[in-house]
């Protein structure tokens, strides 16, 4: 999890939405190619007599793909130049003209599959993000949150980014989460605090769980365990993830920052989850 969005699957799922010479031109295809830097890997010329000059679509997006497996330093840029492409096109518009028979909604669900596979999730509209970044309704004081995990979705290349994301995220859902309940709190209060008063009105605190009731133990020992993600996600933030002026590299992967980004957005949806449950939404 936390690589990049390719695989030989990808490759072959990406190049079956061109196969028969469906989809965007020769010309279009190259344009995709060499905004990310693969323009060169196969290359067509429509004038040429060698074979070998004229793949099909299907197999030059095949070779593209699986080039940038090898060589992935711009792996993502490649695939969303593609998919931009694609969309264009219409692949992913509901009932046009390029999203109709062949077999398409099968050719999309292997595409989805394959990008699951590789630690992404390709959405209805044909846009890639890292798995598990939730996606929050909007909902009154919502939006920064989802301004927010957007943030999140496009910078799966940079940790330090990831990790002061994440903790905006958290932050913002406590904030939200005490404005619903007319909760006053100040700019000054702490994290932690700010999350207390949040998981106070929210019923999550471990404390508040019955722990003779069947399960008890168990749903107690979760709730620890989501306050510790959210306390050392913050904790993180401060010693690597952006703000404060930090300007040096981060120590932290890009897989770790991703599994933190993960864990956060779990543990804010389990917050507005809950919050929508006590509000009857």
């Amino acid at each position: 999890m936390g690589g990049e969005p390719v695989s030989d699957e990808v490759a072959a799922a990406l190049g079956a939405f061109v196969g028969g010479g469906r989809g965007p031109t020769h010309t279009t295809l190259t344009r995709a190619f060499s905004r990310a830097g693969y323009g060169d890997i196969a290359p067509y010329d429509a004038a040429a007599t060698d074979v070998g000059r004229r793949p099909n679509k299907e197999n030059r997006v095949r070779d593209t793909v699986e080039a940038a497996v090898r060589d992935p330093h711009r792996a993502r840029e490649l695939v969303e130049s593609i998919l931009v492409e694609y969309r264009q096109f219409g692949f992913f518009t509901a009932r046009s003209e390029a999203s109709a028979g062949h077999g398409h909604e099968s050719t999309v669900h292997t595409l989805r599959r394959a990008f699951v596979r590789c630690g992404w999730e390709l959405d209805d509209e044909g846009a890639i993000r890292p798995a598990g970044i939730a996606s929050v309704v909007s909902t009154g004081g919502r939006p920064a949150i989802e301004d927010q995990l957007e943030r999140l979705r496009r910078a799966s290349d940079d940790p330090a980014l990831l990790l002061g994301t994440a903790k905006e995220v958290l932050e913002s859902t406590a904030k939200y989460v005490l404005d619903v309940f007319s909760v006053p709190y100040s700019n000054r209060m702490h994290f932690d605090e700010l999350w207390h008063h949040a998981r106070d009105r929210l019923g999550l605190l471990p404390e508040q769980v019955d722990v003779a009731k069947p399960g008890g133990p168990q749903v107690r020992a979760m709730l620890g365990a989501s306050w510790t993600i959210a306390r050392t996600s913050n904790e993180l933030r401060n010693l690597e993830g952006t703000g404060h002026g930090r300007t040096l590299p981060t120590g932290v992967t890009a897989e770790m920052a991703l599994l933190v980004v993960r864990e956060s957005c779990s543990t804010a949806e389990l917050a507005l989850a809950t919050l929508d449950r006590l509000m009857g939404r």
